[in-house]
């Protein structure tokens, strides 16, 4: 080992071990055993053995660094764990929102979607064939009709709904909606209505407990202002347009925004409604590589013309939502990476310090031949020691974290955040970004104190000797 390397581990090593901090060391181990056993035990929902488990590994690691490093080289690298790990775990928790608000989106949504500028969409069946030949990666098209229209149970409630008309035969290959039904089946769509058998509906969870019906109970479809004549704007002397529906299916998606409104029943059925004859409001596509919508949304696009035809992938549709997201996952990670930074002028300080307290040593090292650049190098070598611990023991702590919290699957209320658990993803790309943002900032960190050890001269550190 050359003397830089062991200079600069003499200078981070305590050199020798206080009991009270091996013992708190110990406990720390033992609180993270009996959490982790009760996790084990009674699942990792146990509220208690989660806490326990945490608390238990946070003090762990505080104890162990105090124990083996110096007190100056130990605060220095905690500041940094603990930025390190709160940026592992916000980011996971951002990429989380994400990726499910994504998911939520795609399960009951189509990747690309073309409507048309007019009402008079007739000539869907032609889009359709020029959809399914615009690209190899499209994997399946279907027609749609999307109404606001009113759902009641004629008993005293009533909800505004959006009431989804789609192809029973096509549907289940465009949307994920059949893993999303907790009761009931999609294929009941497929059952034909007559005078004696009610067309069936399929309705979402929120929505059902709101209205509270349940599979086989009927629901009143009601078509708002279908009794206004709109050229002499009076009403016609009639009542609005009604069907009865049977619930035959609830599906949740665990996105409120759909749960509480969202009703499917079959194309044919909605035309029926809005007595158009063969007419749709769009069509829609799914595709194999849902990063590849927004470039086969162009195709279809420079193909079909628009206008009259309007044609938007998934992330356009929900562009305000994912945007938000987008913005709010770099503002924390700018105010976070601050948090990493002051951790860094923490380690300016140590380092500063250990530079002033080392000068007698340092001065007899150059006299004894010691090069400038080798005494740099061994301060280069302590801080660039406490950014990789640092960040290891950070990282180690904020993964940890994750999959903890991913597991007890803390409930969030979903009439706020939209989705009913906090949702965590750990992405490797972000951790070697957050790993390589805080070492970058602990290199920059050393070049101050290094530089002043490296510039000392010996007649300086030895002049009072």
């Amino acid at each position: 080992m050359s003397y830089e390397l062991q200079i600069g581990w003499r200078y981070l090593y305590a050199g020798h071990r206080e009991p009270g901090l091996i013992v708190g060391f110990l406990v720390s181990l033992l609180v993270a055993a009996i959490g982790l056993g009760l996790v084990l035990t009674l699942g990792s929902g146990h509220a208690i053995g989660v806490v326990l488990l945490l608390i238990g590994l946070v003090s762990a690691a505080v104890f162990g660094l105090l124990t083996t490093l110096s007190v100056s080289s130990a605060v220095a690298v905690l500041g940094v764990v603990l930025g390190v790990a709160a940026l592992t775990v916000v980011l996971s928790v951002t990429t989380g929102f994400q990726d499910q608000f994504r998911d939520k989106v795609l399960g009951v949504n189509a990747h690309v979607i073309i409507m048309k500028s007019s009402t008079d969409f007739a000539e869907y069946r032609d889009v359709m064939d020029t959809a399914r030949t615009i690209d190899r990666d499209v994997v399946a098209v279907q027609p749609f009709n999307f109404l606001e229209l009113l759902a009641t149970t004629g008993r005293g409630r009533i909800s505004g709904v959006a009431v989804k008309g789609v192809d029973p035969e096509l549907v289940s290959q465009v949307l994920d909606l059949e893993k999303h039904m907790i009761e009931g089946s999609l294929d009941s769509l497929k059952v034909k209505s007559s005078d004696t058998v009610l067309p069936n509906i399929i309705v979402g969870k929120e929505l059902a407990r709101k209205l509270r019906i349940g599979v086989g109970d009927q629901v009143t479809i009601v078509v708002p202002l279908s009794n206004i004549d709109f050229e002499t704007w009076r009403s016609k002397a009639t009542a609005p347009k009604t069907r009865r529906f049977q619930v035959s299916g609830i599906f949740y998606s665990g996105f409120e925004e759909y749960d509480r409104r969202l009703m499917y029943t079959s194309l044919v059925e909605t035309q029926v409604l809005l007595e158009r004859g063969d007419r749709v409001m769009g069509v829609e596509l799914k595709v194999k590589d849902v990063d590849r919508a927004a470039a086969i949304a162009a195709k279809l696009r420079k193909e079909l013309g628009e206008p009259p035809f309007q044609v938007q992938d998934w992330y356009e549709l929900n562009h305000n939502l994912f945007k938000a997201l987008t913005t709010q996952k770099l503002v924390l990670l700018i105010v976070l990476t601050l948090i990493i930074a002051v951790a860094t002028v923490n380690l300016v300080s140590a380092l500063t310090m250990m530079v002033t307290d080392k000068v007698r040593e340092i001065a007899i090292l150059k006299s004894m031949g010691a090069p400038s650049q080798g005494i740099g190098v061994a301060f280069v070598v302590v801080g660039g020691a406490i950014g990789v611990l640092g960040t290891a023991v950070g990282i180690g702590l904020g993964v940890a974290t994750c999959v903890v919290v991913r597991g007890y699957g803390y409930r969030l209320d979903p009439k706020v955040y939209l989705i009913d658990r906090l949702p965590i993803s750990m992405r490797p790309s972000e951790i070697l970004l957050v790993a390589g943002i805080t070492m970058a900032l602990c290199l920059v960190a050393t070049l101050i104190p290094t530089f002043k050890a490296a510039s000392l001269r010996p007649v300086v550190g030895l002049r009072h000797d």
